[in-house]
């Protein structure tokens, strides 16, 4: 099973903007009715892609700092990242197909 790691303010960038294969954050909160139905999603497509992406999620309300250094003002927000820039985002619960179709340009 693919792990989905939970990133802080602190472990944001070692994470996600140096990581070596293509990042896809979900940014959630807790009171986040979408937030929680896009969960199980993410998780399927952590699954589907393995190796190939790194899957991530930052709480908002826990990490405001990396919520507003990548400008995120609505939840859910999906960001695709590649070599430390935002290549791909989608705001609000999104069907699989159309996250896939944001993913698929960065591997």
């Amino acid at each position: 099973m693919a792990k989905i790691l939970d990133v802080t303010d602190a472990t944001f960038e070692a994470s996600v903007l140096k990581s070596d294969v293509p990042v896809l954050v979900d940014f959630w909160a807790e009171w986040c009715a979408p937030c929680r139905q896009l969960a199980p999603t993410v998780k399927e497509l952590a699954e589907e892609y393995g190796e190939k992406l790194r899957v991530v999620k930052v709480d908002v309300d826990a990490n405001p700092g990396t919520a507003a250094k990548m400008q995120v003002r609505a939840m859910p927000t999906l960001l695709v990242i590649k070599g430390g820039a935002v290549v791909g985002a989608l705001v609000g619960r999104q069907p699989k197909d159309k996250i896939k179709a944001l993913i698929n340009p960065a591997l």
